[in-house]
């Protein structure tokens, strides 16, 4: 709850200090993040980092499958667990 605050709170001061420098400095900001982001180091490590996730993508959609069906196994086990116990009463309907 803590960083949701600190979030919202930090949102709000990048919002007024934004509107009070104007466009040209938003401009500027902008044409030096987009300086930054296409430098040849900073694509080498994005292009790192895309291999990276490339190749443990699998194995974390494995992992996460597996988690997955041992979950489902045991809410079904629980399940029959409790439909047999509740079968097993009285069997002699109403009229």
């Amino acid at each position: 709850m803590k960083g949701k605050i600190l979030l919202l709170v930090g949102m709000g001061i990048g919002y007024v200090l934004g509107a009070r420098a104007g466009r040209e400095s938003y401009n500027k900001i902008v044409k030096t993040a987009d300086k930054f982001w296409n430098s040849p180091r900073v694509q080498k490590q994005v292009n790192t980092a895309e291999d990276f996730v490339k190749d443990k993508a699998p194995d974390v959609a494995d992992f996460i499958a597996d988690g997955a069906k041992r979950v489902v196994r045991q809410v079904s086990g629980a399940q029959s667990t409790k439909t047999s116990t509740s079968s097993t009463g009285s069997s002699t309907s109403p009229k």
